[in-house]
């Protein structure tokens, strides 16, 4: 995630995630246990409670597949992470 490109939206239109997505087999199973989705989506619920409210909407759509999140889901959680590295200036102002 280093080397990405950062993105100005927070999660695109591009992104329609549903529970058809998850993985079917013990393949795909297995192949994203590998991947700390739980771990990721944890941190940005961290992030959204102590500093970025605008992140609401994308970790409630991407949390709803932590039992079993796809390759969608993923790339979902990317494009937010991406979204973060671009607007690290951001902040709230009272």
């Amino acid at each position: 995630m280093a080397e990405v490109r950062p993105v100005t939206t927070l999660l695109a239109g591009h992104f329609k995630l549903f529970s058809k997505q998850c993985p079917q087999s013990p393949v795909e199973e297995e192949e994203m246990s590998r991947v700390l989705y739980a771990s990721a989506v944890g941190s940005l619920m961290y992030a959204m409670v102590c500093t970025r409210p605008d992140l609401a909407y994308a970790v409630s759509t991407v949390s709803r597949f932590m039992p079993n999140p796809g390759k969608q889901h993923r790339e979902a959680v990317k494009w937010v992470l991406r979204y973060l590295r671009e607007t690290t200036g951001l902040c709230l102002v009272f």
